[in-house]
């Protein structure tokens, strides 16, 4: 499968990242190993997670998806075969009636970063984490005393490289020249909220400052949640799974114009919509690879299928056209 660079870390992975949300949530450990197997099989090879993973789910306090995908790499003995992507700086432990966590767990001070580090790397049971991200701005800390831990970090040879999720565009900038001007390693990646029915904010200035800086975007609802699927077409569609409550702000005169659109190209290229809405994506020089979950064979096959599918210029113009907000 075609391999792309994260920025210029020297870090390769495929055209599509997946979304490991998915292991210990909506995946039990078996089913999880199960994909975790074919995605290895299918040259699907990078996976996306974070420690906060998933605190959000009854019972749940965080560490769940890591620890699946920890178990799985030392069950299978195949570390050396994936790439490894994790996070850090989101609410960890039990949330309360409001949906809170501890206050102390989070944010990206030093002294967080090295205790929450340590935690990923036994959960990952793994001795390095190839891309360790800012799961969000902390604005609370100061950006050298961030990049100066995570420098330590890629010194002492936990991490390989960094990166930064959800950042605005004037913090990323700002955290760029922070690091060259303290000779720190700099965010190599971003992973913004990109995909067809959310492409405002991203390229009004993000995407612009990614593109002139070499930053690799790694998007994540690269379908939106499902949406661009195609499986949600109206109210009566939202019990298909447990997202489906989150499809109402789509389902908009635009949302109905996209999926149109998406037909409409998923039949001239002989795709489903879901295919097309990646291969859009990954049709954007700006886009290095978007991350995207599933849950059965049908939609891994999906995503390979969406890895190697070039769209024609006039697919794309079309989709530009249908999602233009």
């Amino acid at each position: 499968m075609e391999q792309r660079q994260l920025g210029r870390s020297g870090i390769a992975v495929p055209p599509i990242i997946f979304g490991g949300n998915v292991f210990g949530w909506t995946l039990d450990k078996e089913v999880s190993f199960r994909i975790l197997d074919r995605l290895l099989d299918v040259g699907l090879t990078c996976i996306d997670t974070a420690d906060v993973y998933s605190a959000w789910a009854p019972g749940h306090q965080g560490g769940e998806s890591e620890t699946i995908i920890g178990e799985w790499l030392a069950a299978r003995g195949t570390r050396s075969r994936m790439t490894i992507l994790t996070k850090v700086g989101m609410q960890m432990g039990p949330r309360d009636a409001q949906g809170n966590g501890p206050k102390h767990a989070v944010g990206l001070s030093r002294r967080w970063i090295m205790q929450s580090v340590e935690d990923s790397l036994r959960r990952l049971r793994t001795d390095v984490i190839d891309l360790y991200q800012a799961h969000k701005d902390d604005p609370e800390t100061p950006l050298e005393e961030t990049l100066q831990a995570f420098a330590e970090l890629i010194k002492a040879g936990k991490v390989r490289a960094i990166g930064a999720s959800n950042y605005s565009a004037p913090r990323l900038k700002q955290a760029l020249e922070t690091s060259a001007k303290l000779g720190l390693p700099r965010y190599e990646t971003l992973q913004p909220l990109y995909n067809l029915m959310d492409r405002a904010v991203f390229e009004a200035e993000l995407g612009p400052l990614c593109a002139a800086e070499g930053v690799g975007v790694i998007n994540y609802y690269a379908l939106a949640s499902g949406f661009l699927s195609g499986k949600y077409r109206s109210e009566a569609d939202f019990g298909k799974s447990k997202r489906g409550g989150g499809m109402a702000k789509y389902l908009t005169p635009r949302g109905h114009a996209v999926l149109d659109a998406l037909d409409a190209v998923a039949k001239e290229v002989a795709a489903t919509p879901a295919q097309v809405s990646l291969a859009w994506l990954l049709a954007k020089p700006v886009v290095t690879a978007p991350i995207a979950s599933a849950t059965s064979d049908a939609q891994i096959d999906d995503l390979v299928k969406a890895a190697a599918l070039r769209l024609p210029a006039a697919a794309v113009a079309r989709l530009d056209a249908a999602s233009a907000e």
